[in-house]
């Protein structure tokens, strides 16, 4: 009897002493030997010499034994070793080897190589995956949601505009545009001022572009009122102005980017122009107010010889045997004693012709200088 309590006393004192020496730790998901030393402070080497027995990969559920030397008086749980882990990656929902192989910067191989027990037991919630150190440590931080900063600008609304054209000048949609200013739902106001709120890159950008535009209109009005003074010659007048070709230029573009626009009796508008409306529009796009007739816009400016017709002038005819002039157009080119104008035809609406037609050669009036 006396000799079973010495056995049990040995085998207790046993029991102790070897609890007093290691450690016991159970395998838990993304444990590694690597791991498992930082937590506890120990060697990998320390850890493997204590467990002789143990397989390369290690077993979920098993148990290793732990030198119990350098065990630090207070062990964090394995979760929260795991996140602090350099080097380590804590699977979500839903993410793939081959999204973190992308977040990371590196091969799916890689990963595999770095986690063996990917291959058989594949990615699970939560589980703690080693990241090669040729992984990328940028990606390794949280990719944060960042608002971008928005800014309110004020537009006004501008003849013949439309919400959609606005609403993408800003980027926006229509909805958004409607939602930021409800009075506009119904109607879009002329000179109504609309609140739209932007980021602040594309406000600086409005800004910068807004400033543009009013140099260009600055400059624009320069050219067209620099010395709007009339000098009166014979019942006439012509309008004196500075930077001459560019405002002629300007004109030409403008008149003819109405071709192909319908002839409509008494029209100054896109939906339609008769003859002299084309050039009471055209020039008044750049406040110069013309007569609203050919034969009243006929007897301004100064009268030129054909040979000394140039782009900006008015040409004017006399068509259908009429005996006082009732057409008019403005001269956009000279070459060869050839004037090409442009006008609004009554069966071509607004074209280019050509005093080389004979119906113009033979309805020709004269050519008068408007500006100088």
């Amino acid at each position: 009897m006396l000799f079973r309590y010495v056995v049990i006393f040995l085998l207790f004192s046993a029991s102790v002493f070897s609890q007093d020496k290691y450690i016991k730790h159970v395998i838990s998901k993304g444990d590694n030997l690597t791991a498992i030393a930082k937590k506890y402070g120990v060697k990998t080497k320390d850890i493997e010499n204590a467990n002789p027995n143990a397989p390369k990969i290690l077993k979920l559920n098993s148990v290793l034994l732990i030198p119990a030397k350098n065990q630090p008086e207070e062990v964090k749980t394995t979760e929260t070793v795991a996140e602090v882990i350099p080097g380590s990656h804590q699977v979500l929902a839903k993410e793939t080897l081959w999204g973190i192989s992308q977040k990371y910067k590196i091969s799916v191989e890689d990963l595999k190589k770095a986690n063996p027990l990917l291959e058989n037991e594949g990615l699970k919630i939560g589980q703690q995956i080693v990241i090669p150190a040729n992984g990328s440590q940028e990606l390794q931080k949280p990719i944060e949601n960042i608002q971008p900063e928005l800014v309110e600008v004020l537009r006004e609304v501008m003849p013949k505009e439309t919400k959609y054209a606005i609403a993408k000048e800003f980027g926006i949609t229509v909805v958004e545009l409607e939602k930021q200013n409800p009075e506009i739902r119904k109607k879009l106001p002329i000179g109504h001022t609309l609140k739209i709120l932007i980021s602040k890159e594309k406000a600086e950008a409005f800004q910068a572009s807004k400033a543009n535009q009013e140099i260009k209109d600055t400059n624009s009005e320069s050219i067209q009122v620099a010395d709007s003074t009339t000098i009166k010659k014979d019942s006439t007048s012509v309008i004196r102005v500075s930077n001459h070709s560019d405002l002629i230029n300007q004109l030409i573009v403008n008149a003819t980017g109405n071709i192909g626009t319908r002839y409509r009796s008494g029209g100054t508008t896109k939906a339609g122009f008769d003859c002299s409306g084309l050039m009471y529009c055209t020039f008044g796009n750049f406040d110069i107010k013309l007569p609203r007739s050919s034969i009243e816009q006929s007897r301004i400016g100064t009268r030129v010889n054909t040979d000394e017709a140039q782009k900006g002038d008015l040409i004017f005819f006399r068509t259908n045997g009429r005996r006082q002039i009732n057409h008019v157009g403005m001269v956009v080119e000279v070459v060869d004693g050839e004037i090409k104008f442009v006008h609004s035809s009554t069966h071509s609406g607004v074209i280019i012709s050509s005093t080389k037609e004979p119906y113009y050669q033979r309805s020709f009036s004269q050519v008068n200088r408007i500006l100088e």
